[in-house]
């Protein structure tokens, strides 16, 4: 079950809501004024590999794209 994450552009709150039926998208309104001009973000995701290991997409340290060469 997806949760969205939105932001309301009358009161500027952040709020995320868990949409069961995705043709109710467009009924979703801020919990904090309930207004309906609101602004689904983007969000992000974590994602772990089997072996219980994590995904990394590279480290501060690293200088660009790897040759491929060890």
């Amino acid at each position: 079950m997806p949760i969205f994450e939105y932001v309301c552009a009358d009161c500027g709150k952040p709020f995320e809501k868990l949409v069961l039926n995705t043709s109710k998208i467009g009924e979703v309104s801020c919990p904090t004024c309930a207004s309906q001009n609101i602004t689904r973000k983007i969000s992000t995701i974590a994602s772990r590999l089997s072996g219980g290991s994590s995904f990394s997409f590279g480290s501060p340290s690293s200088s660009g794209c790897s040759s491929g060469s060890v």
